[in-house]
């Protein structure tokens, strides 16, 4: 398997978004929400392009130099078209958070991923972690 080096932009990005996608769902429905409506709702104050980059700036200081590059890889990754409800800027951002969180998957940092996960929405850590 490639190394997240080896990847593109675009692939970590959209792996990073399914990583985010799965901690938003664990969080939601370790809330106590059970209709797929309500969680549908819910997952989107997480999703949006603008609490992506939101999350993103609470996020930047708290980053290593790695991580960082990471970050400002996708952020400064050349976007062809934005969706018409997102703010180019905040499509940057959440891209950038996207391949973040993309890297630290794909190189076996999972609780550092929750972490920034939970810090950058402003979660109890423990409410992005599966229960056993």
């Amino acid at each position: 398997m490639a190394r997240p080096a080896e990847w593109t932009i675009p692939a970590l990005a959209y792996l990073g978004d399914a990583v985010m996608e799965l901690f938003v769902r664990e969080h939601l429905v370790a809330s106590g929400l059970a209709h797929s409506a309500a969680l549908n709702r819910a997952a989107l104050k997480f999703v949006r392009a603008s609490a992506q980059a939101a999350a993103a700036d609470r996020l930047l200081p708290l980053l290593t130099e790695e991580e960082t590059a990471w970050f400002h890889r996708g952020r400064n990754s050349k976007h062809l078209n934005y969706p018409k409800n997102a703010d180019p800027a905040d499509y940057r951002k959440a891209t950038g958070l996207e391949v973040l969180f993309g890297y630290l998957h794909e190189t076996g940092q999972e609780s550092r991923a929750r972490e920034l996960f939970a810090a950058g929405y402003e979660l109890p850590e423990k409410s992005t972690k599966n229960e056993e």
